[in-house]
């Protein structure tokens, strides 16, 4: 056989081992949603390389047999081709034993660095960047070859599946798609350009609502506007004016009775209409739907799509009203930034390494803003002042501060033992190791909370809306006092 012959043979061989590179590396890289939008445009193949990805013990036997074929064979003929020619050259230079081996020794390292760049690196970096188009230009022809070499494919193939099944390896690859996989395919999104980050966000809060409870998106105990349902006609048009909102639970005796709930339009036409408000008409008063505080805001939803409600008291494990929340609440915790005006963020940023934060902003939040991967007995708590209280062991008071993660958490304002303010500054190191906090932190109370402090928002008349959370306890929480009647 001739240099000219033994060359173009080495060129097929070549050229079939990236062929079989191209169609291994294309059926594991494509991505299983592409080809299934690829099989609904009407594309055949598509749907068969879908069935290979289910079942791709034959496909990768044929892949392998040719593989080591086409190895054997390269390797044997480019032994032949090269080893004599170089020998010959070098025999001019050294003994004729070197010769020879620098010769085998030189010839191998060629055919070798050959296959490896044009046989398996280029077409294998070529396969992972356009997976799904090239395995449908080589499906075809591969699966020509399974036909062919069905009788060595099975032989293998059934050795193989025996070993398998000897081992209890799994035999199929999961195609089970998790949220996180959903979420990892929006975060690229995103970084691609194609998801806005903000529509990113909103994706993932989805996917938060299995694992928020309820708690963490109600309007705690203290800020409930309820009636008495022996209120006078005057306190109900009081009431409405002072706080204004579309739904209020009606009470027998106090928060913890809640006997149903009555809607704002209904008052709003008696009071159009010239009619005296009275709760004690049971027309007026509607079946409240009643929800434990363990509840996360996926199953809420359920609860509100089967009772057709749109607004929900919150009960603890000691019957104790502990909140109310609207569907309203729910979706502004799914669409986040997306509707919340400025004046009722929760997260104020005052500089590059400080943050104003207000003492029921979910922890979920506060981690994402602050970039903290993991927080101290997680859960015991689901919001800022839950972890205040327990870090502290205590109910929090002013200027009370708990360093973590490299921030220092302060304090700085308190409501009736209600978190308000909180002062978050980043920790930076000094040579000799100690923490020193951030210029932000030096700050007095009064001047922090003057100098940060947003407007107060007007009342809002769609929902009892506000995003808070109250923290969890460890052991049974008394009840607070719930809001006196208005005169």
């Amino acid at each position: 056989m001739t240099l000219t012959q033994s060359l173009l043979i080495i060129a097929l061989l070549i050229a079939a081992s990236a062929f079989i590179a191209v169609a291994e590396i294309s059926l594991a890289a494509s991505r299983r949603l592409r080809l299934r939008q690829m099989a609904d445009e009407g594309d055949p193949r598509a749907e068969k390389a879908i069935q290979l990805q289910e079942q791709p013990g034959d496909y990768f036997t044929v892949v392998q047999v040719g593989q080591n074929a086409i190895a054997i064979l390269g390797g044997i003929v480019g032994e032949s081709t090269f080893s004599a020619p170089l020998t010959d050259l070098l025999d001019d230079w050294i003994g004729p034993s070197m010769a020879q081996n620098l010769g085998s020794v030189t010839s191998f390292f060629l055919i070798t660095s050959l296959f490896i760049l044009f046989a398996d690196l280029l077409p294998r970096r070529l396969s992972m960047v356009e997976p799904e188009r090239l395995l449908l230009v080589v499906l075809r022809p591969m699966l020509l070859c399974m036909t062919i070499f069905r009788p060595v494919v099975w032989f293998y193939s059934r050795i193989t599946d025996a070993v398998i099944r000897m081992t209890g390896l799994p035999d199929k690859r999961n195609e089970q798609i998790t949220s996180d996989d959903i979420l990892a395919m929006t975060e690229d999104g995103a970084r691609a350009g194609v998801l806005a980050e903000r529509e990113q966000q909103a994706i993932a809060n989805i996917f938060e609502l299995d694992t928020r409870t309820v708690a963490s998106a109600m309007t705690t105990r203290d800020s409930v506007a309820y009636f008495l349902r022996d209120d006078p006609d005057h306190v109900i048009r009081a009431r409405i004016a002072e706080e204004p909102f579309s739904t209020y639970p009606v009470c027998e005796g106090d928060i913890d009775h809640v006997i149903g709930y009555v809607d704002a339009k209904d008052l709003f036409q008696r009071v159009l209409n010239n009619q005296p408000i009275s709760l004690l008409d049971d027309s007026l008063i509607r079946k409240v739907l009643i929800v434990p505080d363990k509840l996360t805001l996926a199953e809420v939803l359920d609860q509100f799509q089967q009772a057709h409600e749109d607004f929900a008291v919150i009960l603890n494990e000691y019957s104790l009203v502990v909140g109310v929340v609207t569907l309203n609440d729910v979706m502004s915790t799914v669409m986040g930034d997306l509707v919340s005006p400025d004046d009722e963020e929760q997260i104020i940023q005052r500089d590059e390494h400080s943050w104003l934060i207000d003492g029921i902003t979910p922890i979920d939040d506060v981690m994402r803003v602050l970039d903290l991967e993991e927080l101290p007995h997680e859960e015991e708590y689901e919001t800022l002042a839950g972890f205040l209280m327990v870090m502290l062991r205590r109910v929090p008071r002013r200027t009370d501060s708990v360093d973590w993660g490299g921030y220092r958490f302060e304090v700085m304002d308190v409501d009736s033992y209600r978190i308000d303010q909180v002062l978050v500054s980043r920790q930076r190191e000094e040579p000799n190791g100690t923490e020193l906090v951030a210029p932000a932190a030096a700050l007095s109370a009064v001047a922090a909370v003057a100098a940060t402090a947003a407007p107060v928002a007007p009342a809002d008349d769609s929902a009892q809306a506000a995003p808070a959370a109250e923290p969890k306890a460890s052991g049974p929480q008394p009840p607070m006092v719930p809001r006196g009647r208005s005169t």
